[in-house]
């Protein structure tokens, strides 16, 4: 039987530096065969829906509202793109995905207990490891405000995003056999190796 590709996901909140990770980790020789994607995306119909779901005014949706929609994104981002790569044998690496979905939209208003059971009912697939960009949201959100149009979450309140950063580490002090949390204010070149690290095994 042929081996099954692993899944991988790199979490964290706005301006934490997820995308250069990624592109770090695109670069390297360990995922020289892996497949990249991202959440919401990663499917045309998902990408489709990612451009309702980050564009717009910051109350555009209501968080259940959001829930529905990224369960329907990554419905058909997993059956898509995710799954056949790792039936092929190809690791994923996911820049977002479940634990993003704990946070924003729990952090919205919505039951974990809610989230996770829609999730199991409309996707069911979870990461082997994940990858938590830790940093404060001062930090991340300075970051974010150098890069061009900010999206309707980076424009939300600052409490926001001090809750969302709570809810990362909550999920990761309860998972510590999959998430491996890294400091963010390192360099990316650091990041990078810290990562590679962890994922070693």
């Amino acid at each position: 039987m042929s081996r099954r590709g692993r899944f991988i996901t790199i979490e964290g909140g706005e301006g934490t530096g997820k995308s250069t990770l990624v592109a770090g980790l695109r670069g390297s020789e360990a995922f020289e065969q892996a497949l990249f994607t991202r959440e919401p995306g990663g499917s045309p119909g998902a990408e489709e829906i990612r451009a309702l779901f980050v564009s717009g005014e910051t109350d555009r949706w209501d968080a259940l509202t959001e829930l529905l929609l990224i369960n329907a994104a990554r419905r058909d981002h997993v059956v898509r793109t995710i799954e056949p790569a790792l039936a092929a044998g190809r690791d994923v690496i996911c820049d977002r995905y479940l634990d993003s979905t704990r946070a924003y939209q729990g952090v919205r208003g919505v039951d974990r207990e809610v989230i996770d059971a829609m999730h199991e009912t409309a996707v069911g697939l979870s990461p082997e490891r994940t990858v938590l960009l830790d940093a404060s949201p001062e930090t991340g959100l300075a970051r974010a405000k150098a890069r061009a149009g900010p999206d309707r979450f980076e424009r939300m309140e600052g409490g926001f995003h001090g809750a969302l950063r709570a809810v990362f580490l909550d999920i990761a002090k309860a998972e510590p056999g999959r998430v491996a949390v890294l400091d963010a204010t390192r360099s990316p070149e650091e990041t990078l190796a810290a990562t590679l690290e962890a994922l070693a095994c």
